[in-house]
């Protein structure tokens, strides 16, 4: 990956240099050079992590550590790549060496919970989320307080964590999602529907809490469609996991009538909903 800009930028800042101090030493040039240097390390550095391909990035900032390895700038690069790479472990293992150093942060720590999380090492992540200064009260420290008050099954702080998580964010929908996930798996349907509900009012778009939002009201007998944009797939999509709903609830008639309503409201073969339909038959047949 070349970034033409970047190195323009450099050449442009030593040709001013040359020509506007022609006093100037050796070393005060070297400095200057320096400089300009930093500035465009840092904008590489950010267009690494926003725009650049994770593995690409990984492997830049893998490279940037290892001639510089005292930089910490460049291992929270390589951390949040590896993170983006979906490479948790190693992730965590670099946040770990960044947030025991003299230089670690509190951000740090709680990233260094996060890559635990997302390695699936509940444990950890709950031992460093304990080591973080009370006084740390950010949107993802937590967010990851309650995930992981989630797994321990410990309700009561899960909703605290998750409330004031929300509280601290302009974008909640995916904290009210999973929010509302970890009611649905408690049996609070209508607590669930609520802040599923909500999760939609912030990102209209998000499908995930779209069907959620259908299974919470499946689980609850109501079996109609909730008023929310969708297209016509996401509308037979949701019909289909509406009537996987109805049929876990008993409702097998119900169940078979929405299925084949997916059916034909999918713009295409709809696999999935046949299958299903099939399934229903052979074992109504059978029964």
């Amino acid at each position: 990956m070349r970034h033409p800009f970047v190195v323009s930028a450099a050449l442009m800042g030593l040709v001013a240099l040359s020509g506007c101090e022609s006093q100037m030493s050796d070393e005060e040039v070297e400095r200057a050079v320096a400089g300009v240097n930093v500035i465009d390390e840092s904008n590489l550095n950010d267009i690494m992590l926003t725009v650049g391909d994770p593995e690409e990035a990984v492997a830049y900032f893998r490279r940037a550590s290892a001639q510089a390895p005292e930089r910490m700038d460049f291992k929270r690069g390589l951390a949040q790549s590896l993170v983006k790479a979906r490479k948790a472990s190693e992730a965590a293992n670099v946040w770990s060496e960044v947030a025991n150093s003299a230089e670690g942060t509190a951000d740090d720590r709680v990233n260094l919970a996060d890559a635990y999380i997302r390695a699936g090492d509940w444990a950890k992540a709950k031992t460093e989320l304990d080591k973080v200064p009370p006084t740390h009260e950010t949107f993802m420290r937590y967010k990851l307080e309650a995930m992981v008050a989630d797994s321990d099954q410990d309700w009561k702080r899960a909703d605290s964590f998750y409330e004031t998580a929300v509280g601290l964010t302009t974008q909640p929908a995916g904290t009210l999602n999973n929010w509302g996930y970890s009611k649905l798996t408690r049996g609070d349907f209508s607590g669930a529907e609520r802040l599923f509900g909500e999760a939609l009012s912030y990102d209209a778009g998000m499908f995930t809490a779209k069907n959620n939002l259908v299974m919470a009201r499946g689980a609850q007998g109501k079996y109609d469609l909730p008023v929310v944009e969708m297209s016509q797939v996401e509308r037979a999509q949701l019909l289909h996991t509406l009537a996987l709903a109805a049929i876990k609830q008993g409702d097998v008639v119900i169940g078979k009538t929405l299925l084949q309503e997916a059916i034909d409201t999918h713009p295409q073969h709809f696999e999935e909903a046949v299958r299903a339909m099939r399934a229903l038959e052979s074992n109504v047949s059978n029964g």
